[in-house]
């Protein structure tokens, strides 16, 4: 990485530094009507992704934290009354995914596994590395990670750059691999950096969101909503951004046309983070299976933009339409965010949890008639 590109990601990292945490008032943030926001947890500095265990208990990850967290709620009372702490000074864990017992942690260079963690939430055991062939690049090295319907964990891999062509075949992907660590392949390219992804509950296509490149201005590229429903689909980067923008460097030797167009554009520099049909009963009819975006806002617009929840309706012939936005209110009128929302899930009684990692809280936003 150019020494230029290092100083840059170093300013971005500074930008919004753990103790510079602005008040913030739930009372703040704009729903539908009917619709509720309380704290599900506080005290969970970075939180990021997460991943929800058959026991009810909430894993989350962080990134520059290097924490990995538990979250309980013991009296049923929808609210996290303990907070664990797994594990401590791992390199940007911001992936976490759970199967059989077992949590997978996504750092930079590897995933690791903690065995049997729900019996020893206190007295975690030593990891079990499952593969770390990835590479070690800091920028969009950061990884959300989940297992898909083909029981096959997926991991990505974000371009080491603003915007370049990379050497490293890995990079600018969404790898897939078996739950031991075999059988590492790419599944799709072309993908400046993904950090959220979910499968259609009844097509089980592959649906995802990317960032899109910095520094062609504050209303383009758009971010994008992608559907990857077969192997070997390429999204375009670096040649093709959005639909129709073409790379003023690299995008003269491959046409928009060559790569696969976003089902949706969204919002230019919103930073388009967790992403999750919802597939729960709670919500009126008119949400279901529609997807929610957590934005988790730009760091260098003019004007600030996301910082907020949007919803994505998905047609029956799979193409994507009515992008809205869904709950709002962390960023203040005079364009300062005390929140920025990461990642978003579905909870087993319809609830919607939607993780910050600014304020250091998961919020669940219920609905009541």
């Amino acid at each position: 990485m150019r020494a230029r590109e290092k100083i840059l990601w170093g300013m971005i990292l500074l930008s919004f530094p753990a103790w510079a945490k602005p008040p913030g008032d739930l009372r703040d943030i704009r729903l539908p009507p009917g619709f509720r926001i309380e704290r599900y947890a506080e005290d969970v500095p970075g939180a990021r992704s997460m991943a929800l265990s058959p026991r009810g208990i909430l894993f989350v990850g962080t990134r520059d934290e290097g924490n990995v967290y538990a979250l309980l709620d013991t009296d049923g009372d929808q609210k996290a009354d303990r907070v664990n702490i797994l594990a401590r000074g791992l390199n940007r864990p911001n992936g976490v995914a759970f199967r059989g017992g077992d949590l997978y942690v996504a750092e930079v260079h590897r995933v690791i596994r903690y065995d049997g963690i729900e019996d020893r939430l206190a007295d975690p055991p030593d990891p079990v590395v499952v593969n770390d062939d990835f590479p070690s690049d800091p920028a969009h090295g950061w990884k959300f990670i989940r297992f898909g319907p083909d029981g096959k964990l997926y991991v990505p891999v974000g371009a080491p750059c603003n915007v370049c062509e990379p050497d490293n075949p890995l990079h600018a992907s969404l790898t897939r691999m078996n739950a031991d660590g075999t059988g590492l392949e790419v599944y799709a390219k072309g993908i400046r950096n993904t950090v959220g992804f979910d499968w259609h509950p009844v097509s089980k296509d592959l649906w995802f969101t990317d960032n899109g490149r910095d520094r062609l201005g504050d209303d383009r590229p758009p971010d994008e909503l992608n559907r990857a429903p077969e192997k070997g689909m390429h999204f375009g980067f670096p040649y093709c951004h959005g639909k129709d923008v073409a790379d003023p460097r690299f995008g003269r030797s491959h046409a928009c046309r060559d790569s696969t167009a976003p089902a949706a554009e969204l919002g230019p520099h919103v930073a388009a983070l967790g992403m999750r049909f919802y597939t729960g009963r709670m919500f009126p009819d008119e949400y279901r299976d529609r997807i929610f975006i957590a934005e988790h806002g730009s760091w260098n617009r003019s004007a600030p933009i996301g910082y907020r929840v949007t919803a994505v309706r998905v047609n029956p012939d799979q193409s994507a339409s009515d992008y809205r936005v869904f709950a709002e209110g962390w960023l203040n009128a005079d364009g300062k965010a005390w929140g920025r929302p990461v990642d978003v899930l579905v909870m087993p009684d319809g609830a919607l949890l939607v993780s910050d990692d600014r304020a250091g809280a998961v919020y669940r936003i219920d609905y009541r008639k």
